[in-house]
């Protein structure tokens, strides 16, 4: 199959496509290369692939059109990834109407070029933001949403409508992925797991935002990106929305015991007030992904921030 993939530079969208490309497909990667964090890691994430015949990089903006209808044109694509997107919830209260821009625009003009060459199937990445402040214990997908707290939620969950907009009136198959907290090996420096080790090993202040009592579902990126090859696979119906979760949502006070107990090192907590945009949980239901995608998290945390550790290790050693 001929995938693109967005976002193919960052965590995921590179995780994804070493898997996909070991699967033997051949992907077309478009990335804008942003200096939302550090842009060496991103090159870091895609140098391995750069010389493989059957991987195609883009470095541009899925909101330019003349790029994105180039790419279409010169390629018989099969399916579309969108993980593209500016990232964040807390630094979209800095420039919302950028998330807005970038993450509704370049959606739907990657929609309107799909519709324009005839590829008939997406999977895009939402969020599990777009619940805000849900008072279920899990997380339905067809939980009332009424209320994202950030623009980067908002953004998301205009996405998913466009989507089905797009679904239902030109026949294009959409699967939106609301995606759990993922962490793991090239998570960005500024996602809670990555930045409490390096604070931790480093002897510096951990924030613990909420006394530590803020709940989240951390998903290892090893289930999230068989999640996706799922729903690559999947074709029993033309839209759905999807949880994709670990489903054992888990306290920041056991996040940072975790890490402690897996380096050996005991943190130096700093408890703060909640922060602008977060909400105090987030709890998959994953009885629809394992009902439609065979969608079955394998890694613990406690295993996956094993994992993850090693893996900085190493790249701190190489």
């Amino acid at each position: 199959m001929v995938i693109l993939i967005t976002g193919g530079a960052g965590f995921i969208g590179s995780s994804l496509a070493d898997k996909l490309l070991s699967a033997g497909n051949r992907l077309l990667v478009i990335d804008n290369l942003n200096n939302y964090y550090d842009l060496k890691l991103k090159k870091q994430n895609i140098v391995s692939n750069l010389g493989n015949p059957d991987y195609t990089f883009y470095e541009g903006d899925i909101c330019d059109k003349e790029l994105t209808a180039r790419i279409f044109a010169a390629n018989e694509i099969d399916y579309v990834v969108h993980l593209a997107s500016l990232s964040g919830v807390r630094h979209s209260f800095k420039c919302p109407f950028e998330y807005l821009k970038n993450n509704i625009v370049g959606t739907r003009n990657l929609l309107e070029q799909m519709r324009n060459n005839k590829v008939g199937k997406i999977v895009f990445a939402s969020s599990s933001s777009v619940y805000g402040e849900c008072n279920a214990e899990k997380f339905r997908e067809d939980a009332g949403i009424e209320s994202p707290v950030s623009p980067y939620a908002v953004s998301k969950l205009a996405c998913e409508r466009i989507l089905r907009a797009y679904s239902k009136s030109y026949g294009i198959s959409a699967i939106c992925l609301r995606l759990f907290s993922v962490y793991g090996p090239r998570q960005r420096p500024d996602l809670v797991v990555r930045k409490f080790v390096n604070l931790i090993n480093e002897d510096k202040p951990v924030p613990v935002y909420g006394n530590g009592k803020t709940v989240r579902d951390y998903t290892y990126i090893d289930d999230i990106v068989s999640g996706i090859c799922a729903a690559i696979n999947y074709d029993k119906s033309l839209y759905e929305v999807i949880n994709l979760g670990a489903g054992k949502p888990i306290s920041l006070e056991e996040v940072i015991d975790t890490i402690e107990k897996v380096l050996g090192k005991k943190a130096k907590r700093q408890n703060l007030p909640m922060q602008r945009g977060d909400v105090y949980k987030t709890a998959s239901d994953i009885t629809k992904a394992y009902k439609l995608l065979n969608y079955e998290p394998k890694i613990s945390f406690e295993d996956g921030i094993r994992n993850f550790i090693q893996w900085e290790e190493a790249q701190q050693n190489s």
